[in-house]
This record gives C-alpha cells, structure tokens and sequence, in this order.
C-alpha cells in the first residue's frame, strides 16, 4: 500500500541531549552546579512511539483473543470502548443466535503503517493500518484512543479499507502528524462537516447539494443497493425509512504530506421496516430479536447500524474531490413493534 510510511518492527536508539549545567559562583565556596530545564521544542513530539503502539496492540489482541474464546463481552472494556465495544458486543450475539455460523470480524493485529499524532494533549488518537487478514478480507484501519495521561490506550473503532483506495502519505511516526481542529482551515471541507454533508449525500444521492463533494465509494454504492433491494423485496406490503445521523464533531483529524487530512468520525444508520398491509407483520430473525428482546414477529422493526467512516480531505485548492477511505456499518440495536 503507498501512503503512511511503512513500519517494520526495528530498535532505535535516542539521541542524547546534552545540557550544559549552570554553575553559580559565590565567593570562595565550592560551586555547586543547578539544574537546568530542557528546552522545549517548537513542535510537539509524537505521542507515541512505534515500540509503544506495538505493545498497545499486543495488549489490544489480548484481551479480543480472550473475549473471542468464550463470546462474553465482559473483560472487553478493559480495551474496547465506542464503536469498537458496541460492534463485538453484537458481533457474539450474531455469533449465538447463529449457532457459531456467523463469526466475529477478524481483526489482525500486525500492522502495515501507524499515523501517529503529534499532540501534547488528549485524548489522543492514533491509526493502524494492518495487514490483510488470513481470511482474505480487506486490511482495517483501527483506530485507538487514549482518553487521559492515566488511562491505557483502547480501540475506539475499526473500518475496511474500500476497494481501490490508497491512503494518503503522513508522516513517519517517529515524527508525528499534527492533529487539525474541527474547523481547520484550508481544507476543502471543515473536518466538523465531513460526517453531516456525507450523511446528506446518502439521505438524498446526486441530488444533495453535496453530492460533488466526494468521490464514488464503494461503501455508498453497497448502501444504496441495498436500500434499493429491501423496497423492491417489501413491494406494497410495507415501507423503508433510512436516516443517517452523524456525529457532532470527528474522533481525530490528522494532517497529511500534501496540505489535506485523514478525519475519523462516526455515524449511525437507523433502518425502519413499517408493515402497511392489513394484518401484517414482520417476521423478526433471531439476531434481531436477541438485540430487541425477545419479539419474534413485529408491525415495524428497527435496526440501528453503527458506522466509523475514514476520509481524506484534500486542499481547498487541489481540485481533488473528498474520498472515503475505509468505513464499517455493523448493527449494534433493534427495536420490535
């Protein structure tokens, strides 16, 4: 993959700073030396180092491996939590209601390139992007947060990198990439309204005004057509309602080489099937019945689907188009009427 530079697991050895000591004289006493400060750069250092992340990815499988064992979600927030922790939560409900046939997403561990923040503060967010896993499926893009100095660092979410796409060039971890505000400048969209002016382009299509923003994806595309599918299979007998709601602000955005940004934001899907035939029903799959209690058959169901989007923002005044990146849409609730 071209972009982030490519890590390979190697031992460096810091550069000593040598700090001449301040030695006040008094009189005829001994001096005696005072220690000085170092100085403070003028960027921030990296928040973590390449041994570092690999040691939270390390502890990051741990925990999954164990959880994954025995399908109980209880030791998962010792490392998961957001996105992450609400999809493999539903992901070993999926697991039981099929009797194992469906199996928890397979998360490898082994990474293909790190983007490091370069930040002084938190939470700090930092991405992986891993090999391609042995099932053959697309390589993910974890994305892991450090909520505070005192807590470990944790996978907030991940995403399948889109057919054809390559991430854009950062900069090498050893140095870190600067974290952008929400309303940086710049850019040909504000990181703040990356989620809502793509939520907009899946509500309305070409016809949001939008639309030209960003490039075709592949994961529109599958939400579209699938979209499509289910009121074509429902015909008369009921109707489809979809909403897109994106978050009020992104997770991270990180600068890239070329004056653009990798932003990471969430999204949540709502899909409604509503009954219009007299005396009809939906009939309610056992993973969805598991998520909303128990109901078997239903006048409306709910499945609320939650979505982690990666998308690179290029500059105001590249010409480029915006480009989804990676994207994961899992159903994490249901709702029976």
């Amino acid at each position: 993959m071209t972009g982030s530079r490519r890590t390979t697991p190697r031992r460096t050895t810091p550069t000593a700073l040598v700090v001449a000591a301040v030695v006040a004289l008094a009189g005829c006493a001994t001096p005696l030396p005072e220690p000085a400060p170092e100085p403070v750069g003028a960027v921030p250092p990296p928040a973590v180092t390449v041994d570092q992340a690999q040691r939270v990815l390390a502890s990051v499988n741990e925990v999954l491996t164990a959880a994954d064992t025995t399908r109980d979600p209880a030791g998962l927030p010792a490392r998961l939590v957001g996105p992450a922790l609400a999809t493999r939560t539903a992901e070993y409900v999926w697991a039981g209601a099929t009797g194992g046939a469906r199996v928890p997403t397979a998360l490898p561990l082994d990474e293909q390139a790190l983007v490091v923040p370069e930040t002084a503060g938190w939470p700090r967010t930092q991405l992986v992007v891993t090999e391609q896993p042995d099932d053959l499926q697309a390589p993910r893009v974890l994305v892991l947060q450090q909520a505070s100095p005192r807590e470990p660092y944790k996978l907030w979410g991940w995403a399948r990198l889109l057919q054809g796409v390559q991430m854009p060039a950062t900069a090498a971890p050893e140095e870190g990439s600067p974290e952008l505000p929400a309303d940086a400048a710049g850019l040909l969209v504000p990181p703040s309204e990356v989620g809502p002016r793509y939520a907009d382009v899946l509500t309305s299509g070409d016809a949001s005004a939008h639309a030209a923003t960003f490039a075709p994806d592949s994961f529109r595309a599958a939400i579209e057509k699938a979209r499509g599918d289910t009121v074509a299979t429902l015909g008369e007998a009921a109707t489809l309602a979809e909403t897109y709601a994106a978050a009020a602000a992104p997770v991270v955005t990180l600068a890239t080489v070329d004056g653009g940004a990798l932003v990471v934001t969430e999204m949540t899907t709502t899909s409604t099937v509503s009954v219009t035939a007299p005396g009809g029903t939906v009939s309610v799959e056992p993973f969805y019945a598991a998520l909303a209690g128990g109901a078997t058959t239903a006048s409306s169901l709910s499945r609320v689907f939650t979505d982690v989007l990666v998308v690179y923002v290029p500059p105001a005044d590249s010409g480029a188009q915006a480009q989804v990146l990676a994207a994961e849409h899992t159903v994490t609730a249901a709702t029976a009427q």
